[in-house]
């Protein structure tokens, strides 16, 4: 058995962010990453949209606000010492409608409390910085950009092990124990004993923690996001990120335009239930999985609550002519035959007993595990300070 001061588990942005920042703050430390899949950044983190975000959306003081605003500086400074691409391209949030101008400019005031440099522009403006976006009025958010999450855990891996850490590969944790000094994780690469353990398992980050003996407050229910790719003779009808106005009551931003900075525009995502959680294809189904959802007291309530804007979504999915209506509110020229099939994304959405979709980052403590059951949207932008977050947690229980 390998015995090791702290256990990751979870090669995403998440568990690699917490894995760099442990080495660089306690280069003494052993500390190992967990990962199932054969390579880092399989499944939240590599089908990303790879923006990063400005914070101007979030409750002043969550968690999210906080960690977006100051993870963005972070993953900007590790980028530009790293040689990692980035583009702070900037990004409109537009309403096309008189009756969306007041949520604009509520979010508009929130972006000011959260510190974010934006502007409330007209349509004229609007019309400079994005001349096929039609809209009334938006906000100008000059310091958005736009990065591969990818690359940065190839990245934060390679540091990590030059560090003296370790990054397992092909090591899906099956069980776990405790014993006196420590915890004991079985993978498909053997056992190992960790003073510490960090769960950054992602869509299975519920499942994990029961594993380590603790009751999560939320289950995960997975969501597919399905995108298409604009053809490269319409690339110009998006110069850089096209955002609508979101629904406050349901925690997705809408269908949008973003350019990526490896080249091309993607458009969406809807967000429709999937049927398993790694499920990127309509025709995944794992029966655990869906049974699992379906069968969730949360799921079906927040069904019941939300089940026309549901509907709305899985029509979407189905219909290439819906889809395209929704980007038409925002880019009007966009045409059907403009479009091809772009890659999808499973997000781990955590529901809570009652229905609520948990909005915020959710952490849960334990004597020698920390679970990390929710971290949504911006979880990559602020990865690399909810990791320092965590340190710190160790740290307090070390010093």
């Amino acid at each position: 058995m390998q015995s090791t001061d702290v256990a990751i588990i979870g090669g995403g942005v998440v568990g690699l962010a917490t894995a760099y920042q442990l080495v660089q703050r306690y280069p003494g430390r052993s500390v190992i990453v967990l990962e199932k899949e054969a390579a880092v950044a399989q499944h939240q983190t590599g089908h990303n949209s790879g923006v990063l975000h400005s914070g101007i959306y979030y409750k002043p003081g969550s968690l999210k606000a906080v960690n977006c605003r100051e993870g963005k500086k972070a993953m900007e400074q590790f980028c530009a010492q790293h040689g990692i691409d980035y583009d702070i391209c900037g990004k409109v949030i537009v309403a096309v409608a008189a009756e969306e101008t007041p949520r604009l400019e509520r979010i508009f005031e929130r972006g000011q409390q959260n510190g974010v440099a934006c502007e409330m522009i007209d349509a004229s403006r609007l019309r400079e910085l994005e001349p096929y976006a039609a809209g009334v009025q938006a906000i100008w958010v000059p310091e958005a950009g736009i990065v591969n999450y990818g690359q940065v855990c190839r990245k934060l891996a390679e540091l990590i092990q030059q560090s003296g850490g370790r990054v397992e590969t092909g090591a899906a944790v099956t069980a776990m124990g405790n014993d006196a000094d420590g915890v004991v994780l079985t993978t498909l690469k053997g056992e190992f004993k960790a003073k510490q353990v960090v769960n950054c398992a992602g869509l299975h980050c519920d499942r994990v923690t029961k594993l380590g003996g603790q009751q999560p407050a939320a289950k995960i229910v997975p969501f597919r996001g399905e995108y298409y790719k604009l053809k490269p003779e319409v690339y110009h009808l998006c110069r850089n990120l096209i955002y609508p106005v979101p629904d406050p009551s349901f925690p997705f931003l809408g269908v949008h335009f973003t350019r990526m900075i490896e080249g091309g525009v993607e458009c969406g995502p809807n967000a429709v239930l999937a049927f398993a959680r790694e499920g990127y294809r309509k025709t995944d189904v794992n029966l655990r999985d869906l049974g699992e959802a379906l069968t969730y007291p949360g799921f079906l309530k927040l069904a019941a609550r939300y089940w026309r804007t549901g509907a709305g979504e899985m029509w979407r999915s189905i219909s290439k002519a819906a889809f395209v209506r929704a980007l038409q509110r925002l880019v009007p020229e966009i045409r059907a035959e403009h479009l091809t099939p772009g890659p999808a994304g499973v997000r781990a959405q955590a529901v809570a007993p009652d229905g609520q979709m948990v909005d915020d980052f959710l952490i849960l403590d334990g004597e020698r595990i920390i679970n990390v059951n929710n971290a949504p949207s911006p979880a990559a932008t602020s990865s690399l300070n909810v990791g320092r977050l965590i340190v710190e947690k160790l740290a307090a229980r070390w010093e």
